[in-house]
């Protein structure tokens, strides 16, 4: 059974990895061999472990780490839903968009906003989100990702 709690500094280093680990199974077939290089190097940084106790959640099954996401409550935008590779399939992104979007109503946000990966695009329109534009997304390490913007109204 799938739960969802609120992230804390010792989930920061499973998180990062897990990150990695998805990206390098879901996306490759939407990027390049550099820009996947790119997006996942790097070692945990202080502003990572930061982000993680401010505004991300945790996916676990028996205690282990294996999806996560979060939400800007004063802007509406998520983020960061990944789930490790071998549970992909298994409704933990679908759990955790939902916790989110619960999290997102009881702060009266009317609307969810997220830039998402090429590959992700369906599964959010799938959960209800709107989008066609692609954009460019100027991550923190200074890669440029082409993103499609979506929303969802609540």
């Amino acid at each position: 059974m799938i739960t969802i709690r609120k992230a804390n500094q010792n989930d920061a280093q499973a998180i990062f990895d897990l990150k990695s680990r998805a990206i390098l199974a879901k996306c490759s077939a939407h990027y390049t061999e550099e820009q996947l290089s790119l997006w996942t190097q790097g070692s945990l940084s202080e502003r990572f472990i930061t982000d993680v106790v401010d505004t991300f959640y945790v996916s676990e099954i028996d205690g282990q780490v294996i999806g996560s996401g979060k939400l800007n409550t004063q802007t509406g935008v998520v983020d960061a839903i990944f789930v490790e590779p071998d549970y992909s399939g298994r409704g933990a992104a679908t759990k955790m968009l939902q916790f989110l979007e619960h999290l997102a109503k009881e702060q009266s946000l009317r609307l969810l906003t997220l830039k998402s990966t090429l590959n992700a695009a369906p599964f959010y329109r799938a959960c209800g989100f709107v989008g066609d534009e692609v954009s460019t997304y100027h991550s923190p390490k200074g890669i440029r990702l082409d993103c499609v913007l979506m929303e969802k109204p609540l």
